[in-house]
């Protein structure tokens, strides 16, 4: 079956995989701006909602732990 060891291997693998997302989106978002002086509004709202995603998140599970 599934122990604890895999849970924890799994949540530090999404932590990590959320983490490197944000900041590639966060490059694409500056070198596009920087660049080209284009605002990809696009980038920004995923970034931004992947960063709110990920403290609300710690927010819920440190409330619930």
């Amino acid at each position: 079956m599934v122990d604890e060891r895999f849970i924890t291997h799994r949540f530090k693998a999404t932590r990590l995989a959320t983490l490197v997302g944000t900041v590639l989106l966060a490059v694409f978002f500056f070198y596009a701006y920087i660049a080209k002086q284009v605002i990809r509004w696009d980038l920004f709202i995923v970034m931004c909602a992947m960063g709110v995603t990920k403290v609300l998140a710690m927010l819920y599970y440190r409330r619930t732990n």
